[in-house]
């Protein structure tokens, strides 16, 4: 029997960091293809962003989730609007930079506490409803800094590696309730803060390290998401695939 791959009729699908960049553009993938979206963002762009997703019966929720608690209210919220949490996808994510002798306490627990804490909040408490149900689908958004070093990245860097030992324990306790876990980790993405970022001669340098040339795209990371989220990816799990154009392989 064929699995269609990329199909989520009747599938919800909570997305954090929605309003914009990468999480917006999985938002938007998923939407097109028939999930039904939870989009959380701190910021409440997010009522706006929900609007605009193709189909019907999105909804939005504006939520720190930092805060003690929110992820298991977030998760609560969507069980009650759409019956059940199909896929998950931790997008949400920050990028403190500086120096390893001049980052500040405060950059260092910020970052951990975005990119790694709530991914595992989130996806504590989504699991508990996947596992009882029997299916489940968790995406955790690293990144290429998860296994390379990167310079004024000590925070960015360290997030993303706990994020990929997460993922691992993660896959082995729910792999017999049918639930899988996985990370992506991309290179540079060409989002309108991705771009902004790496402009001009940093960005052509960085663009000189990657072996295809270029930044990825955010409908590419968009589907592989969607790939490690489907039905058909039924026996990956605990992986993490790089989505570097090479980067990684040098």
């Amino acid at each position: 029997m064929s699995v269609a791959v990329q199909e989520f009729d009747g599938k919800v699908a909570i997305i954090t960091g929605a309003a914009s960049g990468i999480g917006n553009a999985v938002a938007h993938y998923f939407a097109e293809r028939g999930a039904r979206i939870v989009g959380v963002d701190l910021n409440d762009s997010i009522t706006t962003a929900v609007a605009e997703l193709p189909g019907a019966g999105h909804h939005a929720v504006a939520r720190n989730l930092t805060e003690p608690g929110a992820a298991r209210d977030v998760i609560a919220e969507a069980v009650a609007v759409a019956g059940q949490v199909h896929i998950l996808v931790n997008s949400a994510g920050v990028a403190l930079l500086d120096a390893a002798l001049d980052l500040s306490e405060e950059k260092w627990n910020a970052t951990l506490a975005v990119n790694l804490t709530a991914s595992f909040t989130m996806s504590q408490a989504a699991g508990a409803v996947m596992t009882a149900a029997g299916f489940g689908r968790i995406v955790n958004l690293a990144s290429q800094a998860s296994v390379i070093g990167l310079e004024q990245h000590v925070a960015y860097c360290a997030s993303k590696a706990g994020v990929l030992g997460m993922t691992r324990v993660l896959s082995m306790e729910w792999a017999p309730f049918g639930v899988t876990v996985n990370a992506v980790s991309p290179t540079v993405v060409e989002t309108p803060l991705g771009k902004a970022a790496w402009a001009g001669a940093k960005g052509e340098a960085m663009k000189g390290r990657i072996p295809v040339g270029r930044f990825a795209r955010p409908d590419e990371v968009a589907a592989l998401i969607a790939y490690l989220a489907s039905e058909a990816a039924a026996m990956v799990t605990g992986e993490n695939i790089l989505i570097d154009g090479g980067y990684a392989s040098i």
